[in-house]
């Protein structure tokens, strides 16, 4: 048993010689740091992407450090405005450790101090501004704060990379009020889109009204224009047909005076053809009648008709005396 015995403590042995020196071999994997203390003091920051041999009872792992970008919710924060109005707002950290040792060394609990530091900067900015301007102004407010934790954060091995305002909840009596505001606002809007729709609708219907009327006094324009040129057409048209006739009259008369030359009528037959005109002017509408000078009396124009009648021939032939009228009986009373 003895001899069994020792063989086994050695093999006990070496398997935990070999347990512990596999314990001290580390691989760093990606987006990792391994922060290790010699003896209680920091000796040297192992990065990703490397195999590492940690000294027994000497080395030891202080932290493990995530070198991804994280995301930490901070709880409802109470915050006073510059109008003196209380709220609760709720913020969001976006940071990066940069350097393992001052994230391991720099502040105890950074999460904590980071969250410390959100609170205050918070309370800040907020009471610099009035409650309209706060709800109305995050990514001013962002700003600032980024700006401000990121400086805080330099000491600690942190990046600040963004800081967003979750939730801002005002009392509950600013919520009725800026929702009667807000109801009030839309109803004014409301207002104000229906007087401009009913300014709208007049003003098409004038313009509508307006220019009706224009194209009506148009058409009556152009009607008119029409009906002149209509009558100025017919006008023309019988001023033509006047003109026309007269000059037919004319000719007819100038014609009748030729035939007449031709015929070479005695001077019964003038004095007959002159009765006859004085007959036509005599007939009860004239006034006044002026004899001329060559006829010294009726009675001498009667007589020379009378003989005139009285020597009449038979009917002629047309062919030798063609313009000669037909003879009337002609009743003088002297």
């Amino acid at each position: 048993m003895d001899g069994l015995a020792v063989p086994i403590v050695w093999g006990i042995f070496i398997l935990l010689v070999i347990i512990l020196l596999a314990s001290c071999l580390k691989i760093i994997p990606q987006a990792h740091a391994y922060v290790v203390e010699r003896l209680g003091a920091y000796h040297v920051t192992w990065m990703a992407g490397t195999i590492k041999f940690k000294m027994p009872f000497i080395d030891r792992i202080a932290k493990v450090i995530s070198l991804k970008e994280q995301v930490v919710v901070f709880d409802p924060q109470p915050v006073i405005t510059k109008d003196n109005v209380t709220m609760q707002i709720d913020t969001i950290v976006f940071f990066q450790v940069t350097d393992p040792k001052l994230y391991t060394y720099g502040v105890e609990r950074p999460i904590v101090a980071i969250e410390n530091l959100t609170a205050t900067t918070l309370r800040n900015i907020i009471g610099e501004l009035e409650l309209d301007h706060t709800l109305t102004s995050r990514d001013v407010i962002n700003t600032k704060m980024r700006a401000v934790l990121d400086d805080a954060s330099d000491p600690w091995g942190i990046k600040v990379n963004r800081v967003e305002l979750k939730n801002i909840v005002p009392p509950r009596e600013i919520q009725d009020a800026m929702e009667k505001q807000m109801k009030a606002e839309r109803e004014r809007r409301q207002a104000i889109l229906h007087a401009e729709g009913e300014k709208g609708s007049q003003i098409l219907v004038s313009e509508g009204q307006k220019a009706a009327q224009i194209l009506q006094a148009e058409a009556q324009k152009q009607s008119a224009i029409l009906r002149a040129e209509g009558v100025k057409e017919a006008k023309i048209r019988e001023a033509e047909g006047e003109a026309e006739a007269l000059l037919k009259v004319q000719k007819a008369l100038a014609d009748s005076i030729v035939m007449l030359n031709e015929a070479k009528p005695s001077d019964k037959i003038l004095a007959l053809k002159s009765l006859e005109a004085w007959g036509r002017i005599a007939d009860g509408k004239a006034t006044k009648l002026i004899i001329p000078s060559e006829m010294k009396t009726l009675a001498s124009l009667a007589s020379a008709a009378k003989e005139f009648i009285t020597d009449v021939p038979e009917p002629c032939d047309k062919e030798k005396n063609p313009i000669v009228p037909p003879v009337k009986t002609v009743k003088i009373e002297q």
